[in-house]
C-alpha cells in the first residue's frame, strides 16, 4: 500500500498540481496586496473612506474605555467587494495563463490515413483469384 501511494504521489500530474497550488497561493497574496494597496484606495476616493471599512451598520455599538466599539452588528460589504475584486483578478490571470499554455502546445497531428481495410484486401484477393 505504501509503494502504491508513493507511485500515486510521484506522478507528474500530482506534482504539477502541488506546484501550481503553492504558486497560486503566493499569487493570491500579490493580488490581495494590489487590491488593498492600489484599487481600494482609488475606489475609496469615491466614497471618501477606506474601501475595506465600508459597512452597513445594523445595530450601533457602544464605545468602551479604550475607545473600541463593542456590540456593533454590521454587514462588511466593502471587505466582501474587495474579495470579489481579488477573485476576478485571479480568475482572469489564470484564464490567460491556461489560454497561453494551450496555444503553446503542439497541435495534435491528424491520424495517418489508414490503408485498405481487411475486407477490401480480401475482396481484392478474391477478385484476383477469379481471373
Amino acid at each position: 500500500m505504501l509503494k502504491e501511494f508513493k507511485d500515486f504521489a510521484m506522478k507528474g500530474n500530482l506534482v504539477d498540481i502541488a506546484v501550481a497550488f503553492v504558486m497560486g497561493a503566493a499569487f493570491n497574496k500579490v493580488v490581495s496586496s494590489f487590491t488593498g494597496g492600489i484599487v481600494s484606495p482609488l475606489i475609496g476616493l469615491i466614497f471618501q473612506s477606506d474601501f475595506k471599512d465600508l459597512k452597513y451598520i445594523i445595530k450601533e455599538g457602544t464605545a468602551n474605555d479604550a475607545g473600541e466599539v463593542v456590540g456593533e452588528v454590521a454587514v462588511m460589504w466593502g471587505d466582501f467587494l474587495t474579495n470579489i475584486i481579488d477573485f476576478i483578478i485571479v480568475a482572469f490571470v489564470m484564464f490567460m495563463i491556461v489560454k497561453g499554455v494551450n496555444k503553446m502546445k503542439k497541435p495534435e497531428e491528424a491520424p495517418a490515413p489508414a490503408g485498405p481495410s481487411q475486407e477490401e484486401l480480401l475482396a481484392e484477393i478474391r477478385d484476383l483469384l477469379k481471373k
